[in-house]
């Protein structure tokens, strides 16, 4: 069985005066649940990796974007894509990811 870890990179310095931040950050946390056991149902008899795990944020225009962290067999990445591809979320970009990560330890809010 694979261990799957789906984690929801929130906005943990939101902006004053955006209450929405919140009610996003929750939906994405939920979405990420729900992801992650769908994903642990899916990969219950897997036995070609031990682990998956998948970053989930928002872009600029508020669509859910998910990235593989870890190096997982093409079938699975193959699943995992069709699984998201499904629910509607978008790739999340290397260079997206970068740029996350950066503006992350420099302190700003920027996604």
């Amino acid at each position: 069985m694979i261990a799957v870890t789906v984690l929801p990179m929130i906005d943990v310095m939101p902006k004053p005066g955006t209450p929405l931040v919140k009610v996003m950050n929750d939906r994405l946390t939920t979405m990420a649940g729900e992801l992650q056991k769908y994903l642990e149902r899916e990969f219950t008899d897997e036995k070609g990796c031990e682990d998956l795990v998948i970053y989930m944020s928002y872009n600029s225009k508020y669509a859910v974007r998910w990235k593989t962290v870890n190096d997982v067999p093409v079938h699975i990445q193959n699943h995992v894509t069709k699984c998201c591809g499904n629910l509607g979320y978008i790739q999340w970009k290397e260079l997206d990811l970068y740029s996350y990560k950066v503006n992350r330890q420099s302190g700003r809010s920027e996604i």
